[in-house]
Parts: C-alpha cells; structure tokens; sequence
C-alpha cells in the first residue's frame, strides 16, 4: 500500500509512508498520484486532493471539514444529536446581539474562538467586562450555557470505526478547563459505556473517523462539547496505546483486495 503523509508526527510509527512537506505538494504531486491514500493533509489542501486528485485521504473529508470549525461541529451536532449539545447561539458580531446576550445569558456562561483546540480559545464569563473583551476580538460570537458538572470532562478518542480508548480529564480544582495542556490529570477508571455509544453513534452518523470526543456530564446526562481531530497523545502514550498502530490497522481493514502486510497489534482500554 502506497501510502503519503503531510504530517510526520502523526504518521511516525506506521510503515512505509512516504511524507511530504505540506508547502511540498505541488512539488511532489506525482508521488501524490499514485499514492493509495494520503494522510493527514491539511485543511487547505483537501479540495485539491479530493475533488482534483480524486485521492483517498485519511481522516475523511468530513472529519476534516468539521473539525476545522467549532461552528460547523456546532451545527452537524445540532442535526444529529440535538438533545446532546449544549444551548449555544452563533451570531454575527453586532452590538444588537452583543446586548441581546448580554440580556439572554445568565452569568456564567461560556464564549468560544471558532477555530482552537486544547482549551485554547474557550472562556468562562463571569461579568459584561470579560464578554466585551472576548467580542473586541472575535467576529462570530460563538456563545455556550454552562453546564455545572463534578470538574471533570470525558475524552473519548475515535479511530476508523471504533472507539480506541477513553478517559476521564478531571480539571484542578476551581479550575475551568480539564485539558491535558491546561494542568487536567488522567483517570481511564469507571468509563460509563453508554458515553462511549454515543459517541460512536454521533462519529458514525458524521463519518468521523479520528477524533477525540469531550464529552461532559451534566444533570445526570451527556452533552458533546466538541471534538479535536488532532487530539492530544499525552495520557494515551502513558498507557502503553500507539494511535499510529491503530490507525494502520484501520487502513488496513478498508482496502479491498486485502494487502498482505500483518497488522500491527495494539490494544485497546476502554474500563
């Protein structure tokens, strides 16, 4: 299987690909073409390689395209599993709606960057002064409840067509946000399984097929925060668990004849 990857790091454990820089593709686009399938391109380079190159690629186009946008993950959530998504309003920056949140929203409430990942992006607002700020710089208002909940948040990761691992991020306390990145902690004990299904039922109902699902809970029930495409390794590497052997296994199984390279084997903990 010919196999190119624009992402490196990514793509490290996984035998026989051929990586190009991302500035590259055109320079290379004959390696391009008559590769099997390309992993990992970036966003901008998706149209040229699906609808102009006609390549298989790897996450799937709509992992891809949603993943790229906290407001199009928003609204495919919206059509799929509305009953699972937060209130969220997504509006124009104005000062019409800006006093209409202002109004509507009760104190605190959460307000979001459309494109950050990591816990990057996300605030929790407390007064008018901390939303004016987030509106000085931001021209889609991207405005969320907040959901009271125990201080923890669920990372469940995606990959093909199952769910590969999952774990409990639990934030320090008094703290907003439960990433990795943000000083959260690990905890792969006491995974609900209904968590999980959801999550496979919304990626399968999507196409989404490498991801990492934050799911929080909240009244006794489950809200899909977001997902990450290119979700952190961090606690999944501390548990012996590979992504890269997980995601050629998954590349494996999808080509049809079968290749005859032996897949890699990887396990899975799901508690």
């Amino acid at each position: 299987m010919k196999m190119v990857s624009f992402n490196a790091y990514r793509t490290m454990g996984i035998p026989g690909v051929h990586y190009i820089k991302p500035d590259n593709m055109f320079k290379e686009i004959d390696a391009i073409r008559h590769a099997d399938i390309v992993l990992f391109p970036e966003t901008w380079q998706v149209p040229a390689l699906v609808h102009g190159l006609k390549k298989k690629i790897f996450p799937s186009i709509e992992t891809l395209q949603l993943g790229f946008s906290k407001i199009e993950m928003t609204r495919a959530l919206w059509t799929v599993a509305p009953k699972h998504a937060p209130y969220t309003e997504i509006l124009a920056n104005t000062p019409t709606n800006v006093a209409n949140i202002l109004d509507t929203f009760p104190f605190p409430f959460v307000a979001k960057e459309a494109r950050n990942s990591m816990g990057k992006g996300a605030f929790l607002i407390e007064n008018e002064r901390q939303f004016l700020d987030y509106a000085s710089k931001n021209e889609v208002l991207y405005v969320q409840e907040y959901l009271e909940n125990d201080g923890k948040d669920l990372r469940v990761c995606v990959i093909g067509d199952d769910i590969f691992t999952a774990y409990w991020r639990v934030g320090q306390e008094g703290e907003f946000l439960h990433n990795i990145a943000q000083g959260g902690e690990l905890c792969f004990d006491f995974i609900p399984q209904e968590a999980c299904d959801l999550v496979l039922q919304i990626a399968k109902e999507l196409n989404i097929n490498h991801a990492g699902f934050d799911v929080i809970v909240s009244g006794g029930k489950y809200y899909i925060l977001e997902f990450n495409v290119l979700f952190g390794n961090q606690g999944i590497h501390t548990m012996g668990l590979s992504v890269e052997h997980a995601v050629y296994n998954y590349l494996l199984r999808e080509h049809i004849p079968p290749f005859p390279t032996s897949p890699i084997t990887s396990r899975k903990i799901i508690s």
